[in-house]
């Protein structure tokens, strides 16, 4: 029965070709907008979790900020300072954290041989390198021991490597900061970074030798990793701080907490609301060829009226008739949606990237959008496509079974 189904819908397709090519182009061209608007969604959103992968897996990082609530007998607007003090605070009283450094900024005029440059310094410990999974590129990142022993060693970013050395080797040549001679242990690859300061074009030191270009004793941040739960580490970082600094814990501009988990978390629910809106888009561009295909399918149920009148009077029953006109619907649905898929193909293939980290950041082209059509894509394409389909085929089909035999007979 299903066999016989197929054949009736492809003969009536051959009887009509013009009519069943232009309706196939139409349901190409909607589901072709359906999966490149899929691609381009999931693009973006591999685009911007490149830029967030320097936040590492669990991070968490503290920066000083200013008291809004009063708490005990302080007002108010008080300055929140972050010292040594605090790391040790924060070690003995939240058990989960498995790595910490402090971090101290400065920007400084960094030098080699005649060329120099104005850059981010910035003084940390050795495990600053797993908290960001920074990636060496060239050397290794300075040791736990050069944390406190004041070891003038210094690893520099992509960019001022490009600029300070152009195509000269950087290991093992010193270089000046505000004068003060550092010695590059390592250069880090090219990554693309979402935050304040592009991290190639820092230059990292330990945080025992950073005393020697800045007061380090308050620090502009404090970075961590740990194991378990992210909220319940957010909660007794903050709780400790408060505690020490003397300020109510619901106060969050005391210190400000970034909470990587919780971020990227609300970044997918974004960009997964980007991508609904996108197919959404998509399936009313479908719905239009699907309006096109059910007027050509309630065309052919009036013209073979008598055919249907002949169907019923030989015995076909309503089922029959009924997916006798959703198989032909399906058809052109089906061969419509191959043509669509790889005309997405074509067009994903001929456009390569689209720009969006390039635009703000030099050498940044892996953080461009690419239209990546996977296999979620397609399978949601396929859904809408047979969706609509179903649809658009459905009333032209239940108006053939519901005709009166006698009358379609008698229809001219």
């Amino acid at each position: 029965m299903l066999g016989d189904l197929g054949t009736q819908a492809f003969n009536a397709l051959k009887h009509n070709r013009r009519r069943s090519l232009l309706t196939m182009l139409g349901m190409a061209w909607g589901i072709a907008t359906v999966v490149l608007l899929l691609a381009y969604g999931t693009g973006f959103q591999n685009a911007l979790m490149i830029a967030f992968r320097t936040f590492g897996g669990n991070l968490v990082a503290i920066f000083p900020g200013r008291t809004s609530l009063q708490a005990g007998g302080s007002k108010a607007g008080v300055q929140i300072r972050l010292t040594r003090d605090d790391l040790d605070f924060l070690r003995s009283e939240v058990p989960m954290l498995t790595r910490i450094s402090p971090e101290v900024d400065k920007q400084s005029q960094v030098a080699f041989g005649t060329r120099s440059a104005s850059y981010g310094v910035r003084g940390i410990y050795s495990s600053y390198e797993k908290i960001r999974a920074l990636d060496v590129g060239d050397g290794s990142f300075f040791g736990e021991r050069d944390d406190f022993t004041h070891s003038r060693v210094a690893v520099i970013g992509s960019i001022v490597k490009k600029k300070l050395f152009s195509g000269e080797n950087a290991l093992g040549e010193s270089i000046r900061i505000d004068g003060i001679s550092y010695k590059v242990v390592a250069v880090l690859r090219h990554t693309i970074s979402n935050g304040d300061e592009d991290m190639n074009s820092l230059v990292y030191v330990p945080y025992s030798a950073m005393s020697d270009l800045k007061n380090s004793f308050y620090l502009d941040g404090i970075m961590m990793d740990y194991e378990g739960d992210h909220s319940k580490v957010v909660e007794a970082v903050r709780n400790s701080m408060a505690f020490h600094h003397n300020f109510t814990p619901k106060d969050d501009r005391a210190i400000y907490v970034f909470d990587a988990v919780k971020d990227l978390a609300d970044l997918n629910i974004i960009t997964v609301g980007i991508k609904v809106l996108l197919g959404f888009i998509g399936l009313l561009t479908l719905g239009i060829g699907g309006v096109g295909l059910m007027n050509i399918m309630l065309v052919s149920v009036t013209q073979r009226t008598r055919e249907i009148g002949v169907e019923k009077a030989l015995g076909a029953r309503r089922w029959h008739i009924l997916f006798q006109f959703l198989a032909e619907a399906l058809v052109i649905t089906a061969i419509g949606g191959l043509l669509g898929v790889i005309l997405a193909y074509v067009v994903s293939w001929s456009v390569g990237s689209l720009t969006l980290w390039s635009a703000f950041i030099e050498d940044a082209s892996e953080g461009d959008i690419h239209l990546y059509i996977d296999s979620a894509t397609l399978i949601w394409s396929t859904v809408i496509l047979s969706f609509v389909g179903i649809v658009s085929g459905m009333l032209p089909a239940i108006k053939a079974a519901g005709l009166n035999p006698i009358e379609a007979l008698r229809y001219e």
